[in-house]
């Protein structure tokens, strides 16, 4: 073999090596799946039945949102979003309004880990992903898209996007435009599904999100789905009882609490509301019971709050006051 012979051939396998590490590098999430293929996912899903809305000028948000809200249950048009979702101003939607509008109508926003591997959890889990890519081929060109299945074998991902029914996307071209969002993605779900890849910190914050704009029924069944999953999160017990509370169920907001204030003894908040709850249930003996060691610390943070709850149940007593029913 000539030395001009081993030099080309050196060469080539340079410029491989050189090509490998460069598409290793554009698409690293895609190259990781190659060997480590996320544990009992399916390497073929198509949620078939997913909704399809194909997209109006400029309105891709309001398309992508209306097809998971719709998978859920839901009777809703892009139309009907428009004004909750679209920017004339920015041709577009942004993510902190795709998140609200799913809220307003009582589902809970959850935003993905930026993982392949948790896209395709949610998917084989039943879950459309709505993602926002970078589609322009020279300038950015923002687009949001729904995820509803991928093959793995043949190296496809398919999506409801644009005009397209049935978008088939490899795997690599996708996350070369998915990357460009930091890998952004979000699922839509009722309040009585805790989407396949939920953190317990992070569905607590997006069921608070929800909590702040919602209609009061799904807000306490999220809590209770979360109660449920979760039965040591304080958040999700204080946020459930407070439900109850408002919905006059204090004999179930009485017993969420005693259970909370069992697994966390130490909680102020958890002793303060059941305080106020015993003292609305005509209890004022055991509401300041409740409370007594926590009042008594002028160092605790929630000590205004303590004082406060403790001052009603005391007028109560002095006055007969009835409970609040």
């Amino acid at each position: 073999m000539s030395r001009g012979t081993l030099r080309w051939r050196a060469w080539v396998l340079l410029a491989a090596a050189l090509l490998l590490g460069g598409c290793a590098q554009l698409v690293p999430q895609t190259m990781a799946l190659r060997t480590d293929w996320p544990a009992g996912v399916p390497q073929s899903v198509e949620l078939a039945g997913v909704p399809f809305f194909p997209q109006d000028d400029y309105q891709c948000g309001p398309a992508a949102l209306a097809t998971v809200l719709a998978q859920t249950g839901l009777d809703i048009t892009p139309e009907s979003l428009v004004p909750e979702v679209y920017l004339p101003a920015r041709h577009g939607s942004l993510q902190v309004e795709m998140l609200a509008a799913a809220r307003r109508h009582g589902r809970v926003s959850y935003v993905l880990a930026p993982r392949y591997a948790d896209l395709l959890r949610e998917v084989a889990a039943g879950n459309p992903v709505v993602v926002l890519q970078d589609v322009g081929p020279l300038t950015s060109e923002w687009h949001y898209a729904v995820v509803y299945g991928f093959d793995y074998p043949s190296g496809t991902v398919y999506l409801r996007s644009g005009t397209q029914e049935r978008q088939a996307m490899s795997f690599t071209a996708f996350e070369r435009t998915w990357i460009q969002s930091g890998y952004w993605a979000m699922v839509a779900v009722p309040p009585s599904r805790i989407p396949a890849t939920a953190t317990e910190d992070a569905w607590m914050h997006a069921v608070l999100a929800m909590a702040r704009v919602a209609d009061p029924q799904p807000v306490g069944v999220a809590f209770a789905t979360a109660l449920r999953r979760w039965p040591d999160d304080q958040a999700a017990a204080v946020g459930l009882a407070n439900h109850l509370h408002a919905q006059g169920d204090l004999a179930a907001a009485d017993g969420v609490l005693r259970e909370a204030r069992r697994r966390h003894p130490d909680s102020a908040i958890v002793a303060n509301n059941l305080a106020q709850v015993l003292s609305d249930l005509g209890r004022q003996q055991d509401a300041l019971d409740a409370i007594a060691t926590f009042v008594a610390d002028a160092q605790n943070p929630f000590a205004s709050d303590l004082r406060s709850t403790r001052e009603l149940i005391l007028a109560r007593m002095r006055g007969g006051t009835a409970a609040a029913r």
